[in-house]
């Protein structure tokens, strides 16, 4: 169908029809622009904010300047994060600064295997 509608565009008596087909083309690759670009990415980002929002109080993590440690406190502000990188040794540092990929690797890392039956 989508053929016979093209084609009828293209047989459009007085040049009329070329606007109508720019047009559809402009809307088809907005949509395609949409579909692979602005969707995912909006998506992604609805998943990082509820990941920050889930963090809790012992939760290993990574930062995205690849800095690895420990939830020690949430502060009160509900920004940021105090960070044990070693024993005694602590970050103050942004929910947002924390990489979701790279803890989600961690996490599945420090997970043991299933063993097979």
């Amino acid at each position: 169908m989508t053929h016979s509608l093209l084609f009828v565009l293209l047989q459009a008596p007085g040049g009329g029809g070329g606007g109508t087909l720019q047009l559809v083309l402009l809307g088809g690759m907005i949509l395609v622009f949409w579909l692979f670009m602005i969707r995912p990415q909006a998506k992604k980002a609805k998943i990082a904010k509820k990941f920050q929002e889930d963090m809790q109080k012992g939760d290993k993590i990574v930062t995205i300047a690849g800095i690895h440690g420990k939830i020690n406190k949430i502060n009160d502000d509900g920004v940021t994060v105090e960070m044990e990188t070693s024993p005694g040794s602590y970050l103050k540092i942004e929910k947002s600064a924390i990489s979701l990929e790279w803890t989600q690797n961690l996490n599945k890392a420090a997970t043991p295997p299933a063993e097979k039956k």
